[in-house]
């Protein structure tokens, strides 16, 4: 076993599809299947279920996952735990928006807590409109958020990664079966519609630029209720790669289709107020980021 193996088993497991678990990784496909094959010979069982449409984690797979995420941060500890690290303080305020906390920092703040132990760190979460207030007012030194939502000409922006959005279907979709689905399709069926963190305002934007609007059987703030109507198939959605997940809470699956037609993706970042001098605990924050996701330093920022 090595840690390569682990790493690929990992985006395998989050992704469904080693497809995307390449595409995130940035190599082939075959060097995934291959890792896979290789992992599952040494462990002695099988740790996915193979379908037409993707991977799925068998229950020794679930059992490894765990264990994976555990040796994952070990590696990761071990490659950044120095004296140095140690001695770097400092409180740092950071506001966060509901989809930023839920499928964004979890994973970063325990890195974080790890690599610099001196380093504290108050979390707030909000919606965008109280977070560029407080950051605007002082209360706040940055902000995790959607960075394709932010308007305000006062703050500085920083793109980390950009999100696809998809169609999400349940399994057996008839979409699975079409070469390209345009909005005139996805308008024919019932349209589940998220709405925290403004996202059906952002729905309604590109939707707006087709001929075509959707048939909302429902909105909510859930993303889980989403996931769950759409997998036992009473309707369809469009989100973002960050916030899917192949299986629902009852276990059913959910296929991820790219539409015909663009669409804009969901950007995370952070912001602070425009002008203001970066103080350590910043500094390092943005450079933390930076690094965990490969934002090169001459990027611009707004």
């Amino acid at each position: 076993m090595n840690f390569r193996q682990v790493k690929y088993f990992v985006a395998t497991a989050e992704l469904g599809q080693v497809s995307r678990a390449a595409m995130e990784l940035s190599i082939s496909q075959s060097t995934i299947t291959t890792a896979i094959k290789d992992l599952e010979a040494e462990l002695g069982v099988r740790l996915f279920a193979r379908t037409a449409h993707g991977m799925d984690l068998t229950p020794a797979g679930r059992r490894f996952l765990e264990k994976a995420y555990r040796l994952l941060a070990t590696v990761d500890e071990a490659l950044h735990s120095t004296s140095e690290n140690e001695e770097i303080s400092g409180t740092i305020s950071v506001a966060a928006t509901y989809t930023v906390i839920g499928y964004f920092l979890p994973q970063h703040l325990e890195q974080l807590e790890r690599r610099y132990p001196n380093l504290t760190i108050r979390l707030y979460e909000l919606t965008r409109e109280m977070i560029e207030d407080g950051l605007i007012t002082n209360r706040f030194d940055m902000a995790v958020l959607l960075t394709s939502n932010v308007a305000n000409p006062e703050l500085t922006t920083e793109t980390l990664i950009s999100s696809q959005r998809r169609i999400w279907v349940p399994s057996g979709h008839r979409f699975l079966q079409m070469e390209n689905v345009s909005f005139k399709e996805i308008a024919e069926e019932a349209y589940i519609m998220l709405t925290v963190d403004e996202a059906a305002h952002t729905a309604l934007r590109y939707w707006n630029q087709t001929e075509h609007q959707p048939q909302i059987r429902l909105r909510t703030s859930s993303i889980e209720a989403v996931r769950s109507i759409v997998a036992n198939g009473q309707g369809i959605a469009i989100l973002s790669d960050m916030v899917y997940r192949p299986w629902s809470l009852e276990g059913k699956r959910i296929e991820t289709i790219i539409p015909s037609q663009p669409i804009p993706a969901m950007d995370v970042g952070l912001a602070w107020r425009k002008g203001s001098e970066l103080t350590p605990a910043m500094r390092l924050l943005r450079e933390y980021f930076r690094s965990e996701c490969q934002v090169p330093h001459s990027m611009n920022t707004r």
